[in-house]
């Protein structure tokens, strides 16, 4: 795997090695060893797969506490923008977002650690997203930005949003509470 940089400490984004033919195509999804090398140094314990229909958005999600979860993306079908909010206090890129198309054709992987709020759009009639947790699901500790919070600005890239109530209600960006804390 080969790293591509993104603007914003800690977001990774993977590259992997595919090998394709005329009979289509193979690529290693997960392997410890090459995330450890890369400096991505996680035990995951949970994986999800979501299926969503065209202009869904999904998000922005995060954990807090014991529960605050890493998560390495992907996209097994379709085409999805996924997308990362920092919402580390005192980090120089506190508030911004960095925005990638992950699909099927690219193969690309986004490793989002704790420390940021994550959603996606499905830009294609159909998409099934996968991601690696390194930690459970907990009702209690899930919080949600805005997913359209003017503050951040960000381009969906979908005309007439899918959004369920929950994400609809979200807490504006400017009243987040201080949940994680920039160290370096």
């Amino acid at each position: 795997m080969e790293i591509v940089e993104t603007r914003i400490d800690d977001l990774i984004v993977l590259k992997p090695k595919v090998f394709g033919d005329s009979r289509g195509y193979f690529y290693e999804e997960y392997r410890e060893d090459v995330l450890s090398s890369l400096g991505i140094n996680v035990k995951f314990v949970q994986d999800n797969i979501s299926k969503s229909v065209k202009n869904t958005i999904r998000g922005l999600h995060y954990q807090i506490g014991d529960f605050a979860q890493g998560k390495l993306c992907h996209v097994l079908v379709g085409k999805v923008l996924d997308v990362a909010v920092d919402i580390r206090f005192g980090s120089p890129t506190f508030g911004k977002c960095y925005a990638i198309e992950l699909s099927d054709e690219n193969h690309l992987f986004y490793w989002i650690p704790p420390g940021f709020a994550h959603g996606f759009a499905v830009l294609s009639e159909t998409a099934l997203f996968h991601y690696k947790c390194t930690a459970y699901y907990n009702k209690a500790s899930e919080k949600t930005l805005l997913y359209n919070d003017p503050e951040l600005n960000i381009d969906w890239k979908v005309e007439t949003p899918i959004v369920s109530e929950k994400d609809l209600i979200g807490t504006k960006f400017s009243d987040i509470e201080k949940d994680f804390v920039f160290n370096k």
